[in-house]
């Protein structure tokens, strides 16, 4: 199972590298009022590591808070 993750993650790694190097144009990018131009490349690199970022913070704090267990007491 390890060797399945480690090729799947080298196999992603790859494909990212081959999208990033064939998208090397400047592309003009907006965020608020604020307008940015840089190479798309670099774009999808952010793009990507905002992404990653969020997926641990949400695995992390999915992780953390266990749900809590009701007890059920007979009541006479």
């Amino acid at each position: 199972m390890k060797k399945v993750k480690t090729v799947i993650i080298i196999v992603l790694t790859l494909l990212v590298l081959i999208v990033v190097l064939q998208n090397t144009q400047a592309v003009e990018t907006r965020l608020l009022l604020l307008t940015v131009t840089m190479p798309n490349a670099v774009l999808i690199i952010l793009t990507l590591l905002v992404g990653f970022a969020i997926g641990i913070i949400v695995a992390s704090l999915l992780r953390a808070k266990p749900l809590p267990q009701k007890t059920f007491t007979d009541k006479k």
